[in-house]
């Protein structure tokens, strides 16, 4: 995956829709360890909602459910979209355009809008998660001030394969300060 290394959120204000939330290397909540969250709504009166976009599943939604094999959206890649209602599908399109300088979600978007969306605009990729990651009024923000996560602006990551969305890399573009931390192991006495 290579960056557009002119991308960076310090040239943003705030969590917004669209934003990715990078854990910090010292976020040990196994749900939440090393994770690229995509932001899909925030509102610090009603919360906040994502889907963990570094978790693939290694499945698509044609193995997942046997219903979908032979539809268009058999070949979407399935991932663990966090630890809020696990068993719930939850499809996701999004497209980056940095002529334009655009980006455009659909979050909760049922099988006929996400084949809808395709075959209008094939650019749109299109992934489906099992959870997602949520917070309640305030939490984001509280959890924001206290360090646990890193904003970042780098949508053309997103254009990746689904293996390729790398949190190390993510996070030391954003963040190079942190690139000490990144690097050390789960156990550091193992090392």
């Amino acid at each position: 995956m290579r960056l557009n290394r002119g991308v960076r959120f310090s040239e943003v204000r705030g969590p917004h829709a669209g934003t990715l939330l990078l854990a910090h290397p010292s976020l040990l909540d196994p749900n939440f360890r090393r994770s690229v969250i995509l932001l899909s709504a925030y509102s610090e009166e009603e919360g906040s909602i994502g889907v963990v976009v570094n978790r693939p599943l290694g499945q698509t939604l044609g193995e997942y459910d046997p219903e979908l094999g032979q539809s268009p959206l058999a070949h979407v890649p399935l991932y663990t979209g966090g630890p809020v209602a696990r068993e719930q599908l939850i499809l996701v399109a999004w497209k980056w355009s940095a002529e334009e300088g655009t980006f455009k979600l659909y979050f909760g978007i049922d099988g006929e809008k996400a084949q809808r969306i395709l075959e209008e605009d094939p650019e749109f990729q299109l992934r489906g998660f099992l959870g997602h990651a949520g917070w309640s009024e305030g939490q984001l923000d509280a959890e924001l001030e206290q360090g646990s996560w890193v904003l970042s602006g780098s949508l053309p990551a997103l254009k990746s394969e689904p293996e390729a969305i790398d949190w190390h890399e993510l996070l030391c573009h954003e963040r190079p300060e942190l690139r000490l931390l990144a690097d050390a192991p789960d156990d550091p006495s193992l090392n």
